[in-house]
């Protein structure tokens, strides 16, 4: 019996949307673009202080709705209740329709992975250079030694 195979190699973003989907519906979101993409929409410092909760409407259309915008500034929602009617025109512009006609604004903790500063990384000394060279001195591939050579540097910084 032969294995039929229905459309070749997807990408895995259409799996995950799949997924995602009913449990951004239930938040009023159409898809995960409007949380995927909120700095794009935005900008970099309204998306660093800013996080959107969810869509709630009135009606069963998902027009007009209200959005519930997460702020961790107080100073920064009053701002942003100058700034609601081009914040509203920018996030319609994403839905390409008329999604959200007004902001509620909650103030609280933006939940989202902090960033880790850079780690910077110390020199080898000449002693951890050389013993790391003797050691890979068996290998003939030139990229695999090289690779190797990062690895067993990067490792060495990282005890010191």
């Amino acid at each position: 019996m032969a294995i039929k195979r229905h459309g070749g190699v997807r990408a895995v973003g259409q799996s995950v949307e799949k997924l995602t989907k009913p449990i951004f519906g239930r938040r009023g979101f159409a898809g995960a673009g409007v949380v995927t993409d909120w700095k794009a929409i935005v900008g970099e410092h309204l998306a660093r202080h800013t996080q959107p909760d969810r869509i709630s409407h009135d009606g069963p259309k998902r027009v007009d709705g209200t959005l519930h915008l997460r702020v961790d500034s107080a100073s920064l929602a009053t701002e942003l209740i100058h700034l609601e009617p081009q914040l509203i025109e920018r996030i319609n512009t994403f839905f390409g329709y008329k999604a959200v006609a007004r902001l509620r604004l909650v103030n609280g903790p933006i939940g989202r992975a902090e960033e880790k500063p850079e780690r910077s990384r110390r020199a080898l000394t000449e002693d951890e250079k050389s013993n790391l060279s003797k050691r890979l001195s068996v290998v003939d591939d030139p990229d695999l030694k090289a690779a190797l050579e990062a690895l067993g540097s990067g490792i060495l910084t990282d005890k010191g």
